[in-house]
């Protein structure tokens, strides 16, 4: 990744983050997080890596309601950070955080079995 595709990719990042928090109206989109922004090298597209908190029900309402306000939230990225062309957005399911989640659950009961078999 280029230095300056990798700037863009971070600035997206931020923006997107807030005005997700801040400017999207849907309440469904609440719970989403931006972890990572991944830009082309002609800097024409953005996939969105978002995180979502819920039940599998709530994450598919919350990617719906986040494809129905790509063009919103497109337009205010526009208006935001001055690019020749804005790229276009797409969104993608990132489950890194509760892969992680999962990893320390499980680390934590291999610990607590270690110490049950080691007291005496």
């Amino acid at each position: 990744m280029s230095y300056r595709s990798h700037r863009l990719a971070e600035e997206l990042k931020n923006e997107i983050s807030a005005i997700i928090a801040q400017e999207v109206k849907d309440p469904r989109v609440g719970f989403a997080t931006v972890t990572e922004v991944e830009v082309t090298p002609d800097l024409r597209r953005a996939r969105v890596l978002v995180s979502v908190l819920g039940s599998p029900q709530e994450k598919q309402e919350t990617f719906e309601a986040l494809v129905r306000a790509t063009g919103y939230i497109r337009r205010l990225i526009g208006a935001r950070i001055r690019l020749r062309h804005t790229p276009e957005l797409s969104f993608a399911y990132d489950d890194s955080i509760e892969h992680g989640d999962k990893m320390m659950r499980l680390l934590d009961e291999i610990r607590n079995e270690a110490q049950e078999t080691t007291e005496p």
